[in-house]
């Protein structure tokens, strides 16, 4: 059997921690606003860190689908040609 060898270079790592730090700022904001619009106590924003965090990487791995979803859309049109 052949081993796969799997290589994530130090620029793919810093894009994809940016893309979750956007995805965990997003998530934060949507916390604040939630907070001001349901007219609640502002030591959530700290009680409800981990349901953030969740959030965060609920977000990110829906990106991560369309992301891969772009990609096989891009190599099915690349083998026509």
């Amino acid at each position: 059997m052949k081993d796969i060898n799997i290589t994530i270079t130090t620029k793919r790592q810093r894009t994809e921690i940016l893309i979750w730090g956007v995805c965990f700022v997003l998530a934060f904001l949507l916390n604040i606003i939630s907070i001001i619009v349901f007219d609640t106590e502002w030591k959530e924003l700290f009680t409800q860190l981990l349901w953030v965090f969740c959030l965060s990487i609920g977000f990110y791995a829906l990106i991560v689908f369309f992301r891969i979803l772009f990609r096989l859309i891009l190599c099915a049109f690349r083998r026509d040609k």
